[in-house]
């Protein structure tokens, strides 16, 4: 561990990633050098949710360039929110935060985020597309999509912030220890689970911070959209009917079962 440039905390990110092979290397040094400029210590956490390309292959040929990096590699795709839980569950830091590997994100905000955990004493800070400070580029069809979603998750969860799905988010380690443990969710809505569980266990210090974010994904009619909207949808009823109707998330049901398969490099 590298000597501490501050006694109190220490960061944890988590970057979950899906064939992003010809980007990862470069994007991880763009972190390290974020990163490098923050109060805090800090581990990156990267998480391969499925060997489908040559990711994990290209660190470990960067392995010199990336210090402070752990690799988690798995063989089959098992969806965003199991690889961040999986990363969480092996997060040494007393606040534990993750952001998506595509850089629609500008990482530049992660900084941001921190500064509002301070600022607020907060147990969870949310990077909202809809914060007045944020700076956002996507078409305005994904807006109303967004906008729909977010009365949807206002009416059924009374959740107050207005952007659970932007891909970063900050949490004291100590909310996590309580929320781990009690979620289901591996792929579509694992954002909202982890908020929704957070306030039903009484985590009422949720805020949200400004972000920049540029939207560069397929036109909005496109099937794979379709299908992607579609299952939110069924799993944040899923969620719902979890949370209202089994109260499942009172009580803690089970850990997370690491794949068989997984690997971990410390690079």
């Amino acid at each position: 561990m590298p000597t501490s440039k501050n006694e109190t905390h220490f960061l944890s990110l988590i970057v979950p990633v899906y064939k992003q092979e010809k980007t990862i290397v470069e994007n991880l040094k763009i972190l390290i050098n974020v990163l490098d400029e923050i109060r805090y210590d800090f581990e990156i956490i990267v998480v391969i949710d499925g060997a489908t390309d040559r990711s994990y292959q290209r660190l470990l040929k960067a392995r010199k360039q990336l210090r402070q990096t752990t690799v988690l590699k798995y063989d089959q795709n098992r969806g965003k929110a199991f690889a961040l839980r999986l990363g969480m569950t092996k997060a040494q830091g007393d606040y534990v935060m993750f952001i998506d590997s595509g850089f629609e994100i500008d990482p530049n905000g992660i900084s941001m985020l921190i500064e509002h955990m301070e600022w607020y004493d907060a147990d969870v800070i949310v990077g909202s597309k809809r914060h007045p400070a944020s700076h956002v580029n996507y078409t305005w069809e994904r807006k109303l999509l967004s906008y729909g979603y977010y009365y949807i998750v206002k009416l059924l969860f009374g959740i107050s912030v207005r952007d659970t799905q932007a891909g970063i988010k900050i949490f004291k380690k100590a909310v996590l220890a309580k929320v781990l443990p009690r979620l289901v969710e591996k792929r579509f809505a694992g954002d909202l689970e982890m908020l929704v569980v957070a306030k039903q266990l009484g985590f009422k210090r949720i805020f949200e911070a400004p972000i920049k974010l540029n939207y560069q994904f397929s036109e909005i009619t496109s099937a794979a959209t379709w299908r992607s909207i579609f299952h939110i949808l069924v799993d944040t009823v899923a969620i719902l009917y979890r949370s209202r109707i089994l109260q499942y998330y009172q009580q803690v049901h089970h850990r997370l079962t690491p794949p068989d398969d997984l690997k971990t490099v410390r690079l």
